[in-house]
């Protein structure tokens, strides 16, 4: 099965559908010109193809989701403000988590700092 995503005007998605595989075929090949051709004919739009495992455009396309056309990858919401972008698209805090041995930490943006999650 592939897997297809719908994108708005700002490239964002709005929604992942299957598409069995024989709708992709173009004389025996896979084709992804097939499946976008199929799914703007079922429901118009701005279709891009995306891979459940991550094959493709770096990862599995999400609702919400950015396709980035300029590198050619799915790019997913940036967890806090003061998050950044890194080369490989993802998002990277400030400040790089610690890791202590029995210790689980969240990031806390009022402080742009990671805290000790607790204990229950």
């Amino acid at each position: 099965m592939a897997h297809f995503a719908q994108l708005d005007e700002s490239n964002v998605v709005t929604q992942v559908i299957v598409v069995h595989n024989n709708e992709l075929l173009d004389d025996g090949v896979e084709s992804e010109a097939k499946g976008i051709a199929f799914c703007q004919s079922l429901f118009g739009g701005n279709w891009i193809q995306t891979s459940y495992n991550g094959n493709i455009r770096k990862q599995y396309a999400g609702i919400g989701y950015t396709y980035d056309s300029v590198n050619d990858v799915f790019i997913s919401f940036k967890p806090f403000p003061s998050w950044i972008l890194d080369e490989n698209f993802d998002w990277q805090a400030p400040t790089p988590m610690p890791i202590e041995e029995g210790k689980f930490f969240i990031w806390d943006e009022p402080s742009l700092s990671w805290v000790e999650a607790p204990n229950e």
